[in-house]
């Protein structure tokens, strides 16, 4: 019998913190510290200065959505994402309907420098979105 295995999303980043803590308010996600620590502190502070905030993550409350983890990188975005998340904002939602759901999450993002790319009309409307640091991610 198959079974279901847990699974993380990882973003390669300049920034991990941030770019962390703007994905909690896009997606509902907590920032526990790591197990074995108190805090966040506790993961840093013994570690050299050039490895402190190089990693930071946060997951689903209830522990049944994937964790997201958040690297430093040394390069910068340069190419469209592969893989991208998509904000389930207007599920069964039709017409203007869907589209009012799309427009109040963009507003509800963009204090957390998310930018609008362009809203797409195929098969399945959706709004694309960039995150504080040009990832892609579609309110879908």
């Amino acid at each position: 019998m198959a079974s279901t295995r847990r699974f993380r999303v990882t973003f390669d980043c300049a920034e991990p913190e941030r770019l962390a803590r703007s994905w909690c308010e896009v997606s509902g996600c907590v920032v526990p510290p790591p197990q074995g620590f108190a805090t966040w502190d506790g993961v840093d502070r013994p570690l050299p200065p050039e490895d402190r905030g190089a990693w930071f993550a946060c997951g689903d409350p209830s522990g049944v959505g994937p964790r997201l983890f958040f690297r430093r990188v040394p390069e910068g975005k340069a190419v469209k994402n592969r893989l991208h998340p998509d904000v389930r904002v207007g599920t069964g939602l039709v017409g203007a309907e869907r589209l009012a759901a799309f427009e109040a999450e963009c507003a509800r993002l963009a204090p957390l420098q998310a930018v609008r790319v362009r809203l797409l009309h195929d098969d399945d409307s959706r709004l694309v979105m960039q995150d504080v640091e040009g990832n892609e991610l579609c309110l879908d």
